[in-house]
């Protein structure tokens, strides 16, 4: 049975020190529960809905996600948002993410792939599970048989509003590559306040059990030590504190599901 594959950490790189205090307790928590961690922060949330907080830039960003690797001995996972940044991001992070909005975008899925690194695709709000072949074809057009990992983020319905099909997570798996579960993206209600982004954490913990009754390779979350402080996602992102239930209760479901 292959271990279950996390992706998780603040959705942004706010500061140093909320970083490497989410990064060990993740780091600690996975390596006691046999869950193999990719920790994942953005150095710049480009795609906001308002004009709010975007991160510490790359420079600075890379140089924290660098230090995690160092002193927590894990892979690290970020977002690329333009061409021009694959390759600089690629000489730190092991995974480069195309966010659910760029997930067509031709010129950026080939940069990706060019790196060489695991690419992780993240499925647009707006496309059928299947229209994710193409976004495959682009990245294997440039580097055949390349590491492509999907992740599934909810379907936009109507306004301020996601839903999760399940039967995605199935469609998605037929293309043969690792397929994810973004629980945390997955309660966002985008511009329901006033603007902002709105979610509900509450709902993270029962569509991860029914993620992983599905059948999926991984899971991910965004994980903060004081979510309600956080500058992007302050209302579904987990609490640092609440994470090792949440996650022992996922690896049993795991374990099972794929017994």
């Amino acid at each position: 049975m292959k271990p279950l594959l996390l992706i998780a950490g603040p959705c942004a790189i706010e500061s140093r020190d909320v970083v490497m205090t989410t990064a060990e307790r993740l780091s600690d928590t996975c390596a006691r529960l046999g869950i193999t961690l990719y920790f994942k922060s953005s150095f710049d949330k480009a795609n906001r809905t308002s004009s709010s907080p975007r991160g510490v830039g790359m420079e600075k960003g890379l140089q924290i996600l660098q230090e995690v690797k160092a002193q927590f001995s894990v892979p690290v996972l970020t977002d690329v948002h333009e061409s021009w940044q694959c390759a600089p991001v690629a000489e730190v992070a092991d995974v480069l993410q195309i966010p659910a909005f760029l997930s067509r975008q031709t010129d950026l899925l080939e940069a990706a792939a060019k790196t060489g690194k695991i690419v992780n695709v993240k499925k647009g709000q707006f496309m059928a599970p299947w229209d994710m072949g193409g976004a495959i074809s682009k990245i294997n057009a440039v580097r055949p048989n390349a590491d492509i990992w999907l992740t599934e983020r909810g379907s936009s319905f109507g306004y301020g509003r996601l839903v999760v099909d399940m039967t995605s997570l199935v469609e998605m798996r037929r293309f043969g590559y690792p397929v994810i579960f973004d629980a945390t993206h997955s309660v966002q209600q985008p511009s329901s306040q006033q603007g902002f982004t709105g979610g509900n954490r509450e709902m993270v913990p029962p569509l991860i059990r029914a993620a992983l009754a599905v059948g999926i390779d991984g899971l991910f979350l965004e994980v903060h030590p004081k979510p309600e402080e956080a500058i992007s996602d302050a209302a579904n992102q987990l609490r640092l504190r609440d994470i090792q239930p949440i996650l022992a209760q996922a690896m049993e479901i795991h374990q099972l599901v794929n017994k």
